[in-house]
């Protein structure tokens, strides 16, 4: 714990994002450039005005430990404050998800095609990070690689977090999406297309059209919210299937999907493909 002794010289600065106001305070120094190189790079940051913050974030170095204090209870401790990374990024997902207004979330990677969106729902080491990242280099513009926010309208809004791209095991890698040659989308979009995609090392593409019925159940399956509470988001999931091409099966490499996953874009009537090793 930190000593009532110590006073850190700390910065302050503010985040709005998904209609929730963020505070956050740092030592200067490494802690300070954490959290403005990755939370939230993409959003402008005010000056800090702890009475608007929602949510209040600190990130504050003792000696050789770090802390991590999310509305002045002490979350975690570690040796370097970029060890707290992924507990910060955890943190806020949890708190800002949880304060969705008007909004409803899925787990699903999505980017920006032209002027549509294309889904890619899973739950955790599913692979829709790798997918994301590899659209992004193809031109793509980033929603979020890990939730899509779907509107009353069936719209999907940018969850603008750092992309979190894992190295082939457990650990992930911070990757800003301008690491890409990418930009992250400022206006939502309606869907043109949602992959329910299963990795699967053994096989190549095994992928087919689906009803818009078997999409729609792939959103409420990965939605974090509980269908009791919210009972409006199946119109909302609703209205986003509606007019997207839909798709499920699975497929290998990240690299390799994305060029099946274009050419069907490009050539809807293709329907399914296969190249399947099994």
């Amino acid at each position: 714990m930190l000593s009532s002794s110590f006073m850190p010289v700390t910065e302050s600065f503010l985040v709005s994002a998904v209609g929730c106001a963020v505070g956050f305070e740092a030592t200067q120094g490494q802690a300070l450039d954490i959290l403005d190189r990755y939370v939230f790079p993409s959003l402008p940051r005010e000056t800090s005005d702890s009475a608007k913050a929602d949510i209040h974030v600190r990130l504050l170095q003792s000696d050789d430990t770090s802390h991590l204090f999310v509305d002045e209870a002490l979350i975690a401790s570690a040796d370097k404050p970029e060890y707290l990374l992924r507990q910060i990024i955890d943190v806020l997902d949890t708190a800002l998800i949880q304060r969705l207004k008007n909004l409803h979330a899925v787990h699903a990677g999505a980017v920006l095609l032209g002027d549509r969106a294309l889904l890619f729902p899973g739950g955790s080491h599913s692979g829709k990070s790798s997918l994301v990242a590899a659209l992004l280099r193809r031109g793509a513009v980033c929603f979020s690689d890990e939730y899509a926010l779907i509107d009353a309208g069936g719209r999907v809004h940018t969850y603008p977090r750092i992309l979190m791209l894992r190295d082939g095991g457990h650990d992930q890698t911070p990757v800003p999406p301008e690491n890409c040659n990418a930009q992250v989308a400022t206006a939502p979009a309606r869907i043109g297309w949602i992959f329910s995609l299963r990795y699967d090392s053994s096989c190549g593409w095994d992928v087919a059209p689906v009803p818009q019925s078997s999409a729609l159940l792939s959103l409420l399956q990965n939605t974090p919210h509980v269908l009791a509470d919210a009972p409006e988001m199946v119109n909302s999931f609703q209205r986003a299937v509606e007019g997207a091409v839909c798709y499920a099966g699975r497929r290998a490499e990240a690299t390799e999907a994305v060029d099946h996953i274009l050419r069907l874009i490009s050539n809807p009537s293709s329907g399914s493909e296969s190249s399947s090793t099994n």
